[in-house]
């Protein structure tokens, strides 16, 4: 039985009866995503419905106000049309996830400007928006090129909508921008042709691209000499929005002050489980050397020195994807035979390099089939490091990310997490769970699998296996940690960097990323591990309750049979599923 007949028949076993009301509420939210989608082109390609991909989402003040409009107007219908009674349990739950989707969208309107404070969010539109039309539709490759040839002609328009909404923007992501700029600039002078299979000359692409290329200049020099200089703005949220953001961001039912004493606890659990893991190294790997003193500082001596060492076994930019994808291999074999769970068939999971307009943000992410096109191509894309990076800049990058952390990094990103994870999700029958997502969900998924795959014996008891395991999960805990200081205590750059470096391990390099990247993205650093948490718990206590009729594949499925749904939902489902045929 493929894994699409498997999907179909866990989805009958497990769902309740719609009502008559359920379908009123997936045909209110077919009718919201016809209008979302027809003002939304961007948004509807990432979906997978292709019908605007000619076209690109009007981002001038008026239109996003009007936006806002449509999306409250949305909320005050969805409470009015629906009878929440007459809903069947998933329809429900359905309901409450489509109303805080709303709400979220709402708040956010009204208490952020990231259409004024941040140049990087135009950056999707100018380069992603036309990516995506040749890695994950599955219209004819002709059509691609006529529908990317249009899209490419509205970036001025995307452009000129940036210079007039941009205010003050905070320094940090202003020089983020203009990395990406270049890269945009460089993807539409060669990357794009090779990447569409076209020819530099007399394809449908060539005049589009050389104006999106002029605009895109003009946009490198307001960017570099007009607003960078007067770049001055606040990054910081401050305790209350934070707070608010959090609890729309992971829908879990933690305060802010829970998630940070938490995630303060558990960071010292981990500390300790790493000093236990590098004593047994140590010998090994210096021999004759006595262990450093036994306190505080010396134990993190004794971990960072270990994880120096073990940093000696790394690839290089040549070698990332070949390494990629043999641990990839090992993985999908290691995971078909211990029965972790059964694997999407067929496997749709490309491996690729990512895009250099990409790159400078992550190592490595997952972009997954859209859900309303899940015939396509996933993406497992690894980063080498950008041009222009200085030669010890690059060893610092290949040290973080050596052959170790790569195998927990492709655990994380594809088998069997994110991949997996997202597969199983777009064969959820609910629309409304494949297309609003919970990244607590998604995120804690991700880091669950880590340490669950070396605990079922994933690396044979490698021991430096383990010990990146952990640090990359000490990393998890320690954002969180970083998420909450930075946006609500005032703790400075030399603060983050201190707990980042002598807490968590990282190369200066890396948490110099991480610092960014937490004033760039506010409380999405949390999900990780508020996520994992749940996940975890909820193991651990269905472990209890089953004893020795537990089985982890089944139990691994039944978590990931109903969407990517918030985490608050998942005990009363996954217990009600684990009584049904596996």
């Amino acid at each position: 039985m493929n894994f699409a007949a498997i999907a179909a028949m866990i989805a009958v076993a497990a769902a309740a009866p719609p009502s008559v009301e359920d379908a009123k509420l997936a045909a209110f939210f077919d009718k919201y995503l016809e209008v979302e989608f027809a003002r939304h082109p961007y948004d509807a390609t990432q979906y997978g419905d292709h019908r605007h991909d000619d076209r690109l989402d009007d981002l001038s003040a008026p239109a996003r106000a009007a936006g806002l409009a449509a999306t409250r107007q949305a909320l005050a219908d969805l409470r009015t049309q629906i009878n929440v009674a007459q809903l069947s349990s998933a329809g429900r739950i359905d309901f409450e996830i489509l109303q805080h989707h709303l709400n979220r969208s709402i708040w956010l309107a009204e208490n952020t400007k990231p259409w004024e404070e941040d140049p990087r969010g135009y950056n999707e539109y100018l380069t992603n928006s036309i990516y995506l039309l040749f890695t994950q539709s599955t219209l004819p490759r002709e059509q691609n090129v006529r529908n990317a040839a249009s899209r490419i002609r509205g970036i001025p328009a995307v452009v000129a909508a940036a210079r007039a909404n941009l205010r003050v923007c905070p320094k940090q992501f202003v020089e983020t921008a203009i990395q990406q700029n270049k890269g945009a600039i460089s993807f539409y002078e060669a990357g794009l042709f090779s990447l569409a299979g076209e020819s530099a000359s007399g394809s449908p692409l060539t005049e589009p691209a050389a104006i999106a290329v002029r605009s895109l200049r003009e946009y490198q020099e307001f960017l570099e000499k007009e607003f960078l200089p007067r770049a001055t703005g606040e990054w910081r949220l401050g305790r209350a929005r934070f707070e608010k953001k959090l609890e729309f961001e992971l829908d879990a039912g933690l305060s802010a002050d829970e998630v940070i004493r938490e995630a303060e606890s558990e960071a010292t659990r981990v500390e300790h489980e790493m000093v236990v893991i590098a004593r047994q190294l140590w010998a090994r790997l210096f021999p004759g050397k006595a262990l450093p003193p036994d306190d505080p500082l010396g134990r993190r001596t004794l971990v960072r020195t270990v994880l120096q060492k073990l940093s000696d076994d790394r690839g290089t930019a040549q070698s990332l994807v070949a390494d990629a994808t043999t641990t990839v291999a090992g993985i999908r074999k290691f995971i078909a035979e211990r029965d972790i769970l059964r694997l999407p068939d067929p496997d749709r999971c490309r491996i690729v390099e990512m895009p250099e307009f990409q790159r400078g943000q992550s190592t490595a992410y997952l972009n997954p089939a859209p859900p309303l096109d899940a015939r396509a191509d996933s993406y497992y894309a690894v980063s080498p490091p950008p041009a222009g990076w200085s030669p010890a800049t690059v060893e610092s990058y290949f040290r973080e990310y050596n052959r170790a952390m790569l195998q927990i990094l492709t655990i994380h990103e594809a088998y069997p997490g994110h991949y997996v994870q997202l597969e199983y999700s777009n064969r959820c029958p609910s629309k409304i769970r494949k297309l609003l997502s919970s990244g607590t969900f998604v995120e804690g998924w991700a880091v669950y699998t880590e340490q669950m795959m070396l605990d079922q014996g994933y690396g044979d008891g490698d021991l430096s296996l383990r010990l990146h395991q952990l640090k990359w999960y000490l990393r998890a805990v320690v954002n969180a940690i970083l998420d909450h200081r930075m946006h609500c205590t005032g703790m400075t750059d030399e603060e983050a960097l201190e707990l980042l470096v002598d807490r968590a391990y990282q190369t200066e390099g890396e948490a110099r990323g991480k610092i960014i990247r937490a004033k760039q993205s506010s409380c999405q650093l949390s999900t990780y591990f508020v996520g994992r948490m749940a996940l975890y718990r909820l193991r651990q206590q269905i472990q209890r309750e089953q004893g020795e009729a537990f089985h982890l594949g089944r139990y691994h499925e039944a978590v990931l049979d109903f969407g990517s749904l918030p985490v608050k939902y998942l005990p009363d489902l996954v217990r009600e599923r684990l009584k049904q045929p596996r």
